[in-house]
């Protein structure tokens, strides 16, 4: 195992001299893993880059200081590996394989982390992806350590990022609901990042037709209602959002990518969260969505890395389709034979796509989820990862192999430890039962196990190769370890139902201590001999945090230390036991009969700390203790005092900064010399237990992964095993460095210990032996595996754990020792049960008087009192509910009255006749507000205004045409004219039709003079104030019919008052008639009277009245003063009851009072018969008889009189009534014009709000227009400036291109002349060898590429070409290649001359692609310049329509006219006046033809007016819908308007400021001041350039003598210099050998210069060598062979 560690050299301190490192690190892959090389993979694990040759398993470690290791990447070509931390401005790291040496350091603008690394195929590229705050995209030159260009993309989170592996111009950036292609655009050395944003389709498949937000208008329509808009410029958007906006009815849920991979032909496969599979162009980004075929393959094809049968049924995956759209697509690969999928399903499927379909060609199984899937460099070789961490191989060929590389396990290690005696072997558990057993030599797996059950904790045994487990089920397991390739479960333990959370044993491994999660902590003996005895239980009160074992071996006694969370977060708990021998050898003396231990026994001692720990530890001599602070970082010590009874405080001896962050946790090494601390930062600190210094520390873990989960020291101190919280990485600490007496401190505790466990060991391995047969066999019979063992799932709902049986077994002994009690108590409670029967039997017949309430038999008198507390907090509770519901009530009560109610200036009311069903009702008005007077007044001063303006021009063109045609009026003659002018006016007013004015106001005596006619509204303002005239006039209409309304009303409350004292007599005549009727009584009904709605009678509740306390003592005393006030009332009165004795109350005898007279009946009449009377009786009888005849023809008379006067009046109140109910109808016929007028003046208003809207709406649309240009006038900017650069650019280099060509060709033109003086053969052969190449060596043709991307071109081919040309350019320039004959010096400048030829080609060939990478750079700006070139015309295109719309529609007005219901206009025409060809004929035919058709008319005119009627209630009812629509419309608007009202700060100024006018001419003086000086400056300056032109002019007037002045003398010069010329033509012959002996002399000069400068050169290059040789030694790593 070879490993390598990333250390900061820079300010660095010097370490101490004991250091620890990593001997080897466990952990499985979190995120995807990559191929280095053909054989090698790597992948992140918490602080560590694990490197894996699949070939030998062979592992490589590189680890970051810095933290977590957070994005991943490698590059296969250059065999580097890039890796980011994650801590605060992370850095980028590349370090090369395998040498493992850092290659470069990146340092970018991230903030927090990197996401996201990908290497490009070709070149030395490195692109990364930044998360929160900045969202960058980065492109790297990682040989150069610069970053070529960035781009942000805020609040875009990307999950992939992979480059184009046929170009690296090309990247792809995925996220769940975008997908992107990003080109990179390189010109020499600028480089640019241009996305391209790819339009998935919906969910469904199906494609979404993107339209241009600014160029889409809605469906067609009636061109009356205005021109087709923007669906934008309709909802009032002007700015950038009016180019994306879409309703609500448009946006359409899309497909979510999940995977991408490219393939040879620069397209992309897409696997999205719906099972959809896309192909997209990378260049067209044509999107299309492929379909499966219908076939299947066979099931036989299915390769499976694991058997079904050894898995369990719950682990079992369900078959699925091989592919279906509820697949999630989680990865995908491609290759030759087609396109590798997988997903959630756990099947690798293999795609043979065909155009648009894909078909299955073959897949196979691995059981479990797949996260990711990669092909090797050499794609031969398939790697399978799953999302649990697993790694598996699968190889093609004819017989194709799945390899297990990886075997994850299942969740995070939950607890560690090493196997007795701690230098062989150490084991993990997860929290899922999974036990892995490691070799401590180099961490391979030896085994491994399965217990199918959660695990909290875990502890190997001192005294025998046993493990202990503690399950939440409960449960104590007990592995053998004696084989450690093959562990097994060899004995169970059912402690209790709650979790057990820890497990410890003592030193010498003769106690197992567990303790639960509800504070029970359970005692059994270690020894497997003892078959793991039960001892015994003690209880804890609060939660067990930590437990600490020491064994005291002078005592031979056990201490245990128990740190309890309490209640109180700012203090602590601590309890201490001891475990003496007894327990041992006679554990039932120690305990109880339920099994807990005797508090005697074990001498339990409590302590408080004023602080919380999170941790402590015992020293091995039960003196001192160890906390670790959780408030504070401190580390403390405490002493411990001698036993006491009460509760002790204890306070820290020693402190020490902790240096750690976050809960940690503390570790005593075996020998108890070094404390091992730790926490949620990672780092492991080793300190000395007498001071507390840190004399080394680690940092093996990271705070991203939550720190470390737990530690253990061996017992020889050599090793120390940790493993990560949430980050999944055992790793195990060796010491790099060690004093010699720390070394062998720890070596002499751990030789004196194994002498004293192995004894133990030997003995107690037979019992594990026989346990192990014995369980086996149980297991053959119940048919488990041995790979998965542990307890099912059903078996702790089967048995009953040890302390259930504990307890059961005390119930049942003293059930049997008190079962004699227990009867009598029985027999008592049944007698007494009897006797309160009898009683209750009793009290029911005893009468009702006497009998007592159920209550009173209630023995329970205490539950009576709870009970009826409860109640009575119910019933406040309820109560108190109730008039919060009352008061919410009341409240929006009050809300609705005042703004419906209250706010009404005329209440909605109605009027009913007297004896039929008409009904009218009023209409309901709101006062107006102060604003809407104050506007209503600016409107008609304005209409006021224009009026006089337009009467004042026209008195001045009619009245004064000129001065000299008319002749002076006097002052009276004008007053005349005018008047008459207004009245003339007036009539002309007055008389304008109804049908022209659209409504039929004037009716109701509206003055409409002032407002505009309907062909003069063409401004916006003119409509505005059109419309809050005819809203007054809707106002006025309203309170006219309101004040008849209110009159009417006012006479039926008259007559009212007058049928009430009619009906007065009525009923007295009604009385004396003794008729029996009743009289008619018309009464004021609740609509008529609206206020009585809100008021509340006390007839009209139907419940009691809860009064409170304070209101029932008020009426109380009410009652009692009414009832004392009419008991003096009702005194005895003299005056009152002589009247009513004397006169029967009355003073004198009315006329009705007739009727109630009786004549007085003699009384003997009333004993005596007729036949015994006497004469004198006779006489009275028979004056008896004529007083009744009297006094009944006098009440027939009055009767007679009553009955007529009851007519009359009953005549005159039906009289009034029909009066009042005419009236009425009246009334009601007014109301359907004044509805019929308002809704004529409403349509007007409508039709006026519809213009002011799309006026509105084509503002919207300019403004849009307007900002779109200026944003595509900026663009139009930037891009001709970008197009102007990358001109400039090309035509500087290609300026420096055609000179480098050129001083090619003159290298190769002066070749010739060099070697002049050579001879001809000579020089033709060297002229040959000059052009001579050398021949590069080829490499041999592959017989077939698995690579479906081809031999794709490296970086360093590219590099190494020149290199490659130039060493084979020494066996060209070797001596035996030179001519016979040739002198050496030639060949030497012939092989120099040559060399440089082929360099200025190579370069030559460099600039020419440069060249054409640039001249491809510049058409991309130039068809971007044009692009927004197009859209800048478009625009203006758009504009030009609209406003041509604008006008148009500004033109056309809408006008209302009102026509007579089936009034037809008909064209004229002309009459024929000819009757030749006519017939005379008898006129009575013609007559009785006329009195037909008449009586056919009258038909037909009847049948028309029933269908008038018909058809005038349908039209009827459709305008009131058209009018409720309307009236939405109109309110929807308003409040959008009332929305979107702008509010600038002009107006705010002019609000605010009382003397606007003021402030507005001071600053229109300021500006007419600035304006001056302006003026005046320019004018200066204009005089200044004259008087400079002026200056130039003169001075130019000289330059052009001198010039001629020059060319002069030019002229004789030249006549000179050709009289010259040919003197030294005539010459020449002489001086032929002067020249060629001076050029010689020249060259041989130019020739040393040239040396002295190459040894000079080559002097320099050996010191630049050396020093960067002495700067590699410097940073090169050292790497140290474990």
């Amino acid at each position: 195992l070879a490993l390598a560690y990333v250390r900061e050299r820079e300010g660095s301190e010097v370490t101490p001299a004991p250091t620890l490192t990593s001997r080897w690190v466990q952990g499985f892959p979190k995120q995807n893993i990559d191929f280095i090389n053909d054989n090698t993979i790597c992948y992140t694990c918490g602080n560590y880059l694990i490197f894996i040759n699949i070939e030998n398993e062979k592992r490589f470690v590189l680890q970051c200081v810095n933290g977590k290791v957070g994005a991943l990447a490698t590059n296969i070509p250059f065999q580097v590996v890039a890796f980011s931390d994650r801590r605060l401005k992370p850095t980028i790291y590349i370090y090369t394989f395998p040498e493992l040496s850092r290659k470069a350091k990146l340092k970018g603008h991230a903030q927090l982390d990197y996401t996201l690394l990908g290497f490009s195929y070709c070149g030395t590229y490195l692109a990364s992806y930044s998360a929160v705050p900045e969202y960058e995209l980065t492109l790297w030159n990682w040989e150069k350590k610069v970053i070529l260009c960035s781009r942000l993309q805020p609040g875009v989170e990307v999950s992939q990022m992979t480059f184009n592996p046929m170009n690296w111009h090309q990247l792809c950036l995925s996220s769940a609901s975008a997908l992107s292609i990003w080109n990179v655009e390189r010109s020499d050395k600028n480089y640019n990042l241009k996305p391209k944003s790819v339009n998935l389709p919906a969910e469904d498949g199906t494609y979404i037709d993107e339209t241009d937000g600014m160029f889409s208008y809605t469906e067609p329509k009636d061109t009356v209602y205005g021109p087709a808009l923007l669906i934008s410029s309709i909802a009032g958007l002007v700015g950038v959002e009016a180019e994306t906006f879409k309703p609500k009815d448009d946006l359409h849920p899309l497909v979510h990518p999940t995977v991408h991979c490219w393939n040879p032909t620069n397209e992309l496969y897409v696997g999205c969260e719906e099972g959809h599979i896309l192909l997209i162009n990378a260049e067209s980004l044509l999107v299309t969505v492929l379909s499966r075929f219908a076939e299947v393959p066979k099931d036989e094809n299915i390769l499976t890395v694991i058997p079904t049968s050894m898995l369990t049924p719950e682990e079992k995956w369900r078959q699925k389709e091989i592919h279906s759209k509820d697949t999630i697509v989680n990865t995908m690969a491609f290759h030759k034979e087609g396109l590798f999928v997988s997903g959630n399903d756990g099947i690798v499927h293999s795609f043979t796509i065909k155009e648009i379909h894909y078909s299955v060609k073959d897949y196979f199984d691995v059981q479990e989820p797949v996260g990711n899937i990669i092909f090797s460099p050499d794609y031969t070789l398939l790697l399978i990862e799953t999302i649990k961490g697993s790694v598996y191989t699968y190889t093609f060929g004819e017989e194709p192999k799945v390899k297990t590389i990886m075997d994850a396990y299942s969740g995070n290690v939950q607890s560690i430890d090493f196997i007795t005696p701690g230098n062989k072997y150490c084991m993990s558990v997860t929290i899922l039962g999974e036990i892995c057993i490691w070799l401590l030599e180099n961490g391979s797996r030896v085994s491994k196990l399965h217990l199918r059950t959660e695990v909290n904790d875990m502890a190997c045994c001192p005294s025998s190769l046993s493990v202990a487990l503690g399950t939440s089920a409960g449960y104590i397991q007990f592995l053998d370890v004696t084989d450690a390739e093959l562990p097994q479960v060899v004995h169970n333990v059912f402690l209790t139902q709650s979790s057990i959370q820890h497990v410890r044993y003592d030193q010498k491994g003769q106690y197992l201590i567990t303790g639960t999660s509800d504070g029970y902590i359970f005692i059994l003996n270690a020894k497997p001999s003892q078959s793991f005895k039960v001892l015994g239980f003690t209880e804890i009160d609060g939660n067990i945090v930590q437990m600490s074992i020491v064994y005291i071996s002078e005592k031979n006694l056990v201490e245990v230390m128990v740190l309890i969370n309490t209640s109180q977060s700012e203090r602590c708990r601590l309890e201490i036991f001891s475990l003496p021998e007894a327990i041992l050898t006679d554990p039932d003396n120690c305990c109880d009969e339920r099994g807990r231990l005797k508090n005697d026994i074990i001498e339990r001692r409590q302590y408080k700390i004023n602080h919380s720990l999170t941790s402590a530890v015992l020293d091995l001599h039960n003196e001192h203790f160890y906390g670790y602070c959780s408030h504070v970082p401190y580390i403390c010590t405490y002493s411990i005092p001698e036993k006491d009874s009460e509760v002790v405080v204890l306070k820290p001896e020693i402190k020490m900064q902790s240096r750690h962050f976050g809960t940690g946790i503390l570790c005593l090494s075996s020998h108890g010399k070094w404390l091992a601390s730790t926490a949620k930062d990672g780092i492991l600190s080793i300190r000395d237990v007498n001071n507390l210094e840190t004399f080394t520390q680690i940092h093996c873990h990271s705070y991203q992964g939550q720190g470390i989960q737990s530690l253990a020291f061996s017992l020889d101190g050599h090793s120390i095993l940790v493993n990560g919280r949430e980050d999944g990485v055992l790793v195990c600490l060796k010491w790099k460095k060690i004093t010699e007496s720390l070394a062998q401190e720890a070596a002499q505790h751990f030789h004196t210990f194994l002498d004293i466990l192995n004894s133990s060991i030997v003995n107690e391995n037979s019992a594990l032996l026989e346990m192990r047969e014995s369980q086996l066999s149980l297991d053959l019979g119940s048919g488990k595996s041995d790979e998965y063992s542990g307890i099912t799932v059903g078996a702790k709902e089967q048995e009953t754990s040890w302390l259930e049986k504990k307890n059961n077994e005390a119930v049942r002994k003293e059930v049997k020792e008190f079962s004699e009690k227990k009867r009598e108590l029985k027999q008592g409670i049944r007698a007494l049960a009897k006797t309160i029967q009898e009683m209750l039997e009793e009290n029911d017949l005893a009468p009702q008087i006497t009998q007592l309430k159920q209550q009173e038999f209630f023995l329970d008198v205490e539950e009576m009192r709870k009970l009826y507390a409860e109640n009575d907090k119910e019933v406040a509770q309820l109560r108190r509910e109730t008039e919060m519901e009352n008061l919410a009530k009341m409240y929006l009560w009050n809300i609705l009255k005042e703004e419906c109610w209250d706010s009404m200036s005329v209440k909605s009311q109605e009027l009913m006749s007297f004896h039929n069903h008409l009904k009218v009702q009023n209409f309901p008005m709101k006062k107006r507000t102060p604003e809407e007077l104050k506007e209503l007044e600016t409107v008609l001063q304005i209409r006021k205004l224009q009026e006089a303006v337009l009467k004042l021009q026209k008195h001045i063109v009619e009245v004064y045409p000129t001065a000299s045609s008319l002749g002076r009026k006097t002052h009276e003659e004008e007053e005349d004219e005018e008047d008459e002018d207004e009245q003339e006016l007036a009539k002309k007013d007055s008389g304008v039709l109804d049908y022209l004015l659209g409504s039929l106001c004037t009716s109701f005596g509206i003055d409409i003079s002032i407002l505009n006619r309907q062909l003069e509204l063409h401004t916006r303002e003119d409509k505005i104030n059109q419309i809050i005239l005819l809203k007054d006039i809707i106002y006025k209409i309203k309170t006219t019919f309101n004040n008849e309304f209110h009159a009417t009303f006012q006479q039926k409350m008259l007559e009212i008052a007058r049928v009430r004292e009619r009906n007065i007599r009525i009923q007295e005549i009604i009385t004396n008639l003794e008729l029996g009727e009743e009289v008619w009584q018309p009464e004021i009904e609740d609509c008529e009277k609206p206020d009585l709605i809100l008021t509340v009678e006390e007839d009209e509740i139907k419940v009691e009245k809860y009064l409170t306390p304070w209101q029932r003592e008020h009426a109380e005393r009410a009652a009692a003063l009414e009832l004392q006030q009419r008991l003096l009332a009702e005194k005895d009165d003299l005056r009152r009851r002589a009247l009513m004795d004397m006169m029967n109350g009355v003073l004198e005898v009315k006329k009705e009072d007739i009727l109630k007279m009786v004549v007085p009946q003699p009384s003997f009449m009333a004993y005596k018969l007729d036949a015994i009377w006497t004469e004198e009786e006779r006489k009275q009888a028979k004056e008896y008889e004529k007083k009744v005849k009297e006094l009944d023809e006098e009440k027939d008379k009055y009767k007679k009189s009553l009955d007529a006067e009851l007519r009359k009046i009953q005549g005159s109140i039906e009289e009034t009534t029909q009066a009042f109910n005419s009236s009425l109808k009246r009334l009601f016929e007014r109301k359907v014009k004044a509805e019929m007028v308002i809704n004529q003046e409403e349509l007007k208003i409508t039709n006026l709000v519809f213009s002011l809207v799309l006026d509105e709406e084509l503002r919207t649309r300019e403004l849009g227009m307007n900002n779109f240009l200026e944003r595509k006038h900026m663009e139009k900017k930037n891009t001709s400036k970008e197009v102007n650069m990358a001109r400039d650019e090309v035509d500087a280099f290609r300026e420096n291109y055609d000179n480098l060509v050129a001083e090619d060709k003159v290298i190769e033109r002066g070749f010739k002349k060099e070697f002049a003086e050579l001879s001809s053969h000579h020089a033709e052969l060297l002229y040959k060898l000059f052009k001579r190449r050398p021949r590069m060596p080829r490499q041999r043709a592959h017989v077939e590429c698995t690579s479906p991307f081809g031999d794709r071109l490296r970086s360093g081919k590219v590099k190494d070409t020149l290199a490659q040309i130039m060493k084979a350019m020494d066996d060209l320039d070797a001596p035996h290649h030179m001519p016979e004959g040739l002198d050496p010096e030639v060949w030497q400048y012939l092989c120099a001359a040559r060399r440089t030829k082929i360099e200025n080609e190579q370069k030559v060939k460099q600039k020419t692609a440069d060249l054409l990478e640039m001249q491809a750079f510049l058409r991309k700006r130039i068809e971007d310049d044009e692009k927004v070139q197009m859209d800048i015309d478009k625009i203006f295109q758009e504009q030009f329509i609209l406003r041509k719309d604008k006008s148009n529609y500004q033109a056309d007005l809408t006008v209302q006219f009102l026509f007579k219901q089936g009034q037809v206009e008909t064209e004229n025409f002309l009459f024929s006046l000819e009757y030749s060809d006519s017939v005379m004929i008898t006129r009575s035919i013609i007559e009785d033809l006329n009195n037909s058709i008449r009586a056919q008319g009258q038909r037909k005119i009847t049948n028309m007016v029933e269908n008038k009627k018909y058809h005038k209630a349908i039209f009827q009812i459709e305008w009131e819908h058209k009018k409720m629509e309307m009236e939405m419309e109109d309110l929807n608007q308003k409040a959008w308007d009332i929305q979107m009202l702008f509010f600038s700060r002009a107006h705010q100024l002019y609000l605010k400021e009382e003397n606007y006018d003021i402030l507005v001419a001071l600053q229109i003086s300021l500006m007419e001041q600035t304006l001056a000086a302006i003026d005046k400056t320019h004018k200066r300056d204009v005089e200044g350039q004259k008087q400079l032109l002026k200056k130039l002019r003169k001075i130019n007037n000289q330059q052009d003598l001198a010039n001629y002045v020059l060319s002069c003398n030019l002229h004789e010069e030249l006549v000179c210099v050709s009289e010259r010329k040919n003197i030294c033509q005539s010459i020449e012959v002489k001086l032929t050998c002067e020249k060629i002996s001076r050029k010689r002399f020249e060259a041989t000069i130019q020739q040393q210069k040239l040396i002295d400068i190459s040894k000079e050169q080559y002097e320099q290059i050996s010191i630049l060598q050396a020093e960067v040789e002495r700067l590699r030694m410097k940073t090169f790593p050292a790497l140290i062979h474990m």
